[in-house]
């Protein structure tokens, strides 16, 4: 019993070590200025799941008895063979684990209820023509909810633009259009199914400092990489002065919580004109960091293949 546990933490480390280095690749890269938003965004996002997937117990497994090379890093070996035969402390870690896990789970629930509440989904009487209009732009449904302050996606599976009712009163039709091409660029992109996964994970890895700062960094890349897509339409300048009236606190609507902390990066961005070799920069900047994703997970599998083969 403890050679299993001690196998599973050894595996949890070795994962961690490279996931982490890993991370620190993709912070030096996106920190770079040259290169698109997007093209970090998916940096960010692939650095997230890779702490969430563990591949490399992927390859372990189908490939051990072919990985005979592979060497265990010894200090680490040693650290999680000595808290498996500790039986007090090996409960303890769990029970602390599992403490944490619960708590994140429960606050996932209460900020998603919290947010149907918001806006609106379980609340009955709100399908009136008066209050909820609705359109399409390019098959994605656009809604005027009477329940929102601001403009955003709501949805997992099935997401939808939600607008609040007189924001085409105070933004005009260019500035209106902008945000909704920001916002539609969220919907065909399933951000809202990707942060869902993310929460999720972070439920797990909790105790994981740098899986909190990915939130972030995944947060700010997606919404400047939103505004990408309407700078690419030629509405750069139209967001612009949208985002200043939704900010303005003398007017009734405001900015979701998340938009108005990364208002001072999306205006620099929009402001910034845009780099000739821009997706040169994008290529590169993902080869480089695909080539590093692929060595952690080498690295990880070379490190851990040999608990599998010795099992088998």
């Amino acid at each position: 019993m403890h050679e299993h546990i001690a196998r599973v933490i050894y595996y949890c480390e070795i994962h961690l070590l490279f996931t982490s280095m890993v991370w620190f690749a993709a912070w030096a890269l996106t920190s770079i200025p040259a290169g698109s938003a997007t093209a970090k965004h998916w940096i960010w996002l692939a650095t997230s799941l890779n702490f969430m997937v563990p591949l490399g117990a992927m390859f372990d497994k189908l490939w051990a008895p072919y990985l005979s090379w592979a060497t265990p890093l010894g200090p680490v070996g040693e650290a999680g063979a000595r808290i498996s035969e500790n039986d007090a402390m090996a409960a303890a870690l769990c029970v602390v684990w599992l403490l944490g896990a619960i708590l994140m789970l429960a606050r996932l629930w209460l900020r998603i209820t919290v947010g149907n509440r918001e806006s609106g989904v379980s609340t009955p009487g709100r399908g009136a023509p008066e209050l909820r209009r609705s359109f399409l732009v390019q098959g994605v449904p656009v809604r005027f909810e009477f329940t929102r302050r601001g403009p955003g996606v709501d949805g997992v599976l099935r997401p939808h633009i939600s607008l609040p009712q007189g924001i085409d009163r105070l933004l005009s039709e260019r500035e209106l259009n902008a945000v909704i091409i920001h916002e539609r660029t969220h919907v065909t992109r399933r951000d809202n199914l990707i942060r869902l996964i993310y929460e999720l994970g972070l439920c797990a890895l909790w105790f994981h400092p740098l899986v909190w700062i990915s939130g972030s960094r995944l947060a700010l890349s997606r919404a400047l990489s939103c505004d990408e897509s309407v700078i690419q339409k030629a509405h750069g300048r139209d967001l612009v002065s949208a985002l200043a009236k939704l900010a303005n606190p003398e007017t009734e609507f405001m900015l979701q919580a998340s938009a108005s902390s990364f208002l001072t990066h999306r205006l620099a961005r929009l402001a910034a004109q845009p780099q000739p070799n821009g997706r040169a920069a994008s290529t590169l900047l993902a080869v480089v960091f695909g080539a590093i994703l692929m060595a952690g997970i080498f690295e990880t599998v070379a490190h851990t293949a040999c608990c599998f083969v010795t099992r088998t």
